[in-house]
């Protein structure tokens, strides 16, 4: 009988504009982009490519010079259109022009017998070289794992409870081999358990639970349930000088495929989701893909906000920007830039976790999707001692006081209340439910920052 850790602290946001399981192939971007920005830690970049260089897929065009055996490379073959620069010259963005056909880095290939009897060093040098390695983040911190350290355990979510995300059963559907192989890669590099995390609330999965040498973990509950970081707290917890990796579903696919076919192959779906969005729906694109052709004739008003990801931690991206590396999902809703005079006072039926400011919503027992805009309906003030914090928050950490610790830079104090447990998106309930409306995720960000490179 399995065994359900159940978590009562959360808020699941349900919007409406969820994608339909609809793949659409015939729309595809021309122009793909590998942004620094995407990776977090990522110290010196430089490119590696110039304009007009033509590259395929799984060339380097990207090195961080403080960790150069990570390469970043590309997601299509073409031509090097443009490199991007902002303040002091730092690289924004390396633009592609893809082919209509795409060649690929030839990377040795294995079948499943061979994956076994592979040495770890092989792993890693295919791992690192092809652009795959990014995949692997490293916990305490939320960074591209570094290849010299070793993950005394590495755990996986299955799931992903953030508003609007799509499945893993449908993105990765049929690519059970691939996942497996994946699994098989990462057991090298540990001695300890991968854990998968699985959701208990939901039918069961076809793809995950025949999955082999991982531990199986149940979760129960509200969002953020599927958080990788959740999952962590309550399975093993982070010490201090503890090294664990992450991984999402796509990128064990995506280390499997590369060695069973022997190639960087970049290929995903992505849903295109939101109450702005004409048909939500999902398409197959590559890492990288400009979103303009997506949206193109496909929103139902123009004032709107685009990101890349999710609303709680996605990314502000223009109608012609580009996807983040990490990101499955393009999210459309309406901009909130207007003033609601007396918007605190009145009853409305907004999405709130607070009683007092979404009387409606709660007198409301329809289990009812919100559509929801930017607006904060409020500006920022100083912390409020309300408790809110801990009501969303299924981590035995007190997310106020850690919060002011990191704004007085006490890095002792920090340690103590559990900084190493957690990344921006472990956090960012908080910032939704915040009644003094401060930027949290940035806040927990300033201190991750501020210990790594103390």
């Amino acid at each position: 009988m399995r065994e359900i850790i159940k978590l009562k602290r959360g808020f699941n946001i349900k919007l409406v504009g969820k994608a339909v399981e609809k793949i659409e192939t015939a729309v595809q971007p021309e122009v793909f982009a590998v942004k620094p920005t995407d990776f977090v830690g990522m110290q010196r970049p430089k490119c590696v490519v110039k304009e007009g260089s033509n590259v395929k897929a799984g060339t380097p065009v990207l090195i961080d010079k403080a960790q150069e055996r990570v390469l970043y490379t590309a997601p299509v073959c073409g031509e090097v259109i443009e490199i991007k620069r902002g303040e002091k010259r730092r690289i924004l963005e390396i633009k592609i022009l893809a082919d209509k056909v795409i060649a690929y880095e030839p990377f040795s290939s294995y079948s499943i017998s061979d994956i076994a009897n592979l040495a770890k060093e092989a792993a890693k040098e295919q791992l690192l070289k092809s652009g795959v390695w990014p995949n692997i983040i490293q916990r305490p911190y939320g960074i591209v794992a570094d290849p010299e350290k070793v993950p005394k355990a590495i755990f996986i979510s299955s799931f992903d409870t953030h508003p609007l995300a799509p499945s893993y059963d449908f993105l990765l559907k049929e690519q059970e081999v691939y996942f497996q192989a994946g699994i098989d890669i990462l057991k090298k590099f540990t001695e300890g358990i991968i854990h998968l995390g699985l959701d208990a609330d939901t039918e069961v999965s076809p793809l995950f639970p025949n999955t082999k040498g991982v531990n199986f973990h149940y979760f129960s509950g509200p969002h953020p349930k599927g958080n990788v970081g959740v999952q962590m707290h309550h399975i093993d917890p982070i010490n201090k000088g503890d090294i664990v990796w992450t991984v999402s579903p796509f990128g064990v696919a995506q280390i499997g495929k590369l060695f069973l076919e022997g190639k960087y192959d970049a290929t995903k779906l992505i849903a295109l989701v939101g109450s702005e969005v004409i048909n939500p729906q999902y398409y197959r694109t590559y890492t990288g893909a400009c979103i303009h052709k997506f949206v193109k004739d496909n929103l139902k008003q123009e004032h709107v906000r685009l990101i890349s990801g999710n609303v709680l931690t996605g990314e502000k991206i223009a109608k012609d920007g580009f996807m983040g590396y990490y990101h499955l999902m393009v999210t459309v809703i309406p901009e909130g830039d207007y003033h609601e005079m007396f918007g605190w006072i009145k009853p409305t039926k907004k999405l709130s976790l607070h009683r007092a400011l979404g009387l409606l919503s709660f007198l409301n027992k329809a289990d009812r999707a919100y559509s929801v805009d930017t607006n904060t309906h409020g500006e920022p003030r100083a912390f409020v001692q309300t408790g809110v914090f801990e009501k969303v928050m299924p981590m035995d950490i007190l997310p106020t006081y850690l919060l002011k610790a990191i704004l007085a830079e006490d890095l002792d104090e920090m340690e103590a209340l559990g900084i190493y447990e957690v990344i921006e998106e472990d956090m960012a309930l908080c910032e939704f439910v915040d009644v003094s409306k401060h930027d949290v995720q940035k806040i927990v960000r300033q201190g991750l920052d501020l210990l790594r490179l103390s």
